[in-house]
C-alpha cells in the first residue's frame, strides 16, 4: 500500500487538555479532547471469495447470494458525500475545543501477499475497528480479516507521535489467517475457529478499568485470552466475556455506555433476561424502533448502525440525524443531541463511534462497577 499524502493535524498544544497525557482514553463517555476521524478515500469492499471477508463482511449470506456483492472501488458519489460529512462532524468537534486528528491516506487498491493468501486492502473509514486504547496504552488487535492486515499503516505516524509523547504501543501477534480459521458452520455460514488469536478491537467496550469482550466471528476465545493476559501488564484492569449476545460482528451497535449507570441496549440481540451480569441493575434505555431506509442490495451494516453514536462528554452525544425516536429517547434521559448526517453509513459498515478513536478523554481508571 502507498501513502498519498498525510492528513494528520499537527500536536495540540490547546489548554483544553492542560496536563492530561499524549494518550487518556479510559473509557466511552468522559469528556473529550482529541479524537482520530477516518475518512473513506480509497474505501474498496475486498472480493467475497476470501474467506475472511466473507466471514468479517457478510456472514448472514449463502455463497449464492455472495455473487450479487459488488467488490472494489466504492462509487465516486459515496466516497465524496461520506467525506463530506465527516468534515463536518470534523469541524462540529473541533468547534467544541477536541482536538481532531486524520489517517493519511493510503491507496487500498494496491495487493499485497503473505505466504499463505493475496489480496488488497480495504478501508482508512473505521479507525476504531483496529485500534484498542486503554489508558495510555494504545493496543493494534489482530483483525480476523486479510484486506486489514496493513490498514494501520495510515495511522503509523500518530502512533509514534504519540510514542514519543510518553505513550505505550503495543501490538498483538500478527496472524497467519490460514484458511483453518475460516471454517464453514452446518448451515453452510462462515464460522471463525480457533486456530490463533485473532479479534477487532471494535469487540471491546471500555469502563475504566472494566473492559467487556463480545465473543463472535469477529472476535475468538484466543483473542480474549491474549487480551486478558496483555492488560495484567497495565494494571488492575479486568476483562468481561460476553457469549451469546451477538455472534457476528462489533459490539458498539448491540451495546452503547453512556454515562455511569446509563447503557443503551438493542432490544433485537438482548432481552431483559440477557442483560450482561456486570450491568444488571443499571438504568437501561432499550433502543426505540429505528429508521429503516427502503430495501435495496445487502449493507455491511444493519439498521441497529444508528446506536453507533459518539458520547461527547457524559451530557452531550453526536447522533444520526434521521432517527427521531432516537433522539427523543436519549434527550429524555437528559442527553443533548448533537444531530449530524452519515449518509452511508450502513453500505460503509460504519457509524459514528466507528469512524472515530477517541485518543484523550478526562476520565481516568475508575472502578464503575464496584
Amino acid at each position: 500500500m502507498t501513502v498519498e499524502q498525510t492528513v494528520t493535524t499537527p500536536a495540540p498544544s490547546t489548554p483544553e487538555r492542560a496536563g492530561l497525557p499524549a494518550v487518556n482514553s479510559w473509557d466511552e463517555f468522559t469528556a473529550l479532547r482529541e479524537i482520530v476521524v477516518g475518512h473513506a478515500s480509497h474505501y474498496r469492499l475486498p472480493a467475497q471469495d476470501d474467506p475472511s471477508a466473507w466471514l468479517t463482511c457478510f456472514p448472514k449470506l449463502t455463497r449464492a447470494e455472495l455473487e450479487r456483492i459488488a467488490v472494489g472501488q466504492a462509487p465516486a458519489q459515496v466516497v465524496e458525500e461520506t467525506n463530506e460529512d465527516l468534515a463536518v462532524l470534523c469541524a462540529s468537534l473541533s468547534a467544541l475545543g477536541v482536538t481532531v486528528r486524520r489517517p493519511d491516506v493510503v491507496d487500498h487498491s494496491v495487493e499485497f501477499a503473505s505466504p499463505h493468501w493475496r489480496t488488497a486492502g480495504f478501508k482508512s473509514y473505521c479507525p476504531r475497528d483496529l485500534t484498542l486504547v486503554v489508558g495510555s496504552t494504545i493496543i493494534e488487535t489482530p483483525s480476523p480479516t486479510r484486506a486489514r492486515y496493513f490498514e494501520l499503516f495510515g495511522l503509523r505516524a500518530l502512533f509514534q507521535e504519540y510514542l514519543l509523547r510518553g505513550a505505550t504501543w503495543l501490538a498483538a501477534p500478527r496472524p497467519q489467517l490460514r484458511d483453518e480459521l475460516y471454517p464453514v458452520d452446518a448451515d453452510g455460514l462462515p464460522d471463525l475457529a480457533e486456530t490463533e488469536p485473532v479479534f477487532d478491537a471494535a469487540n471491546v467496550l471500555r469502563l475504566g478499568r472494566d473492559l467487556f469482550y463480545q465473543v463472535s466471528r469477529s472476535g475468538n476465545e484466543l483473542g480474549l485470552r491474549w487480551l486478558e493476559s496483555t492488560v495484567r501488564l497495565l494494571g488492575d484492569i479486568r476483562v468481561h466475556p460476553l457469549r451469546g449476545i451477538y455472534g457476528y460482528t462489533h459490539i458498539d451497535s448491540t451495546i452503547t455506555l453512556l454515562r455511569p449507570g446509563l447503557v443503551l441496549l438493542n432490544p433485537g440481540r438482548i432481552r431483559p433476561d440477557t442483560v450482561p451480569e456486570p450491568l444488571r441493575g443499571w438504568d437501561v434505555l432499550w433502543c426505540p424502533p429505528l429508521r429503516q431506509p427502503a430495501l435495496g442490495p445487502p449493507t455491511l451494516s444493519e439498521h441497529w448502525i444508528a446506536m453507533n453514536l459518539l458520547m461527547v462528554d457524559e451530557e452531550h452525544a453526536v447522533v444520526d440525524a434521521d432517527q427521531p425516536a432516537l433522539i427523543a429517547a436519549l434527550e429524555g434521559r437528559g442527553i443533548t443531541v448533537l444531530p449530524h448526517r452519515l449518509r452511508h453509513a450502513r453500505a460503509l459498515g460504519g457509524g459514528f463511534h466507528c469512524v472515530t478513536l477517541d485518543t484523550v478523554r478526562t476520565g481516568g481508571p475508575e472502578h464503575y462497577l464496584d
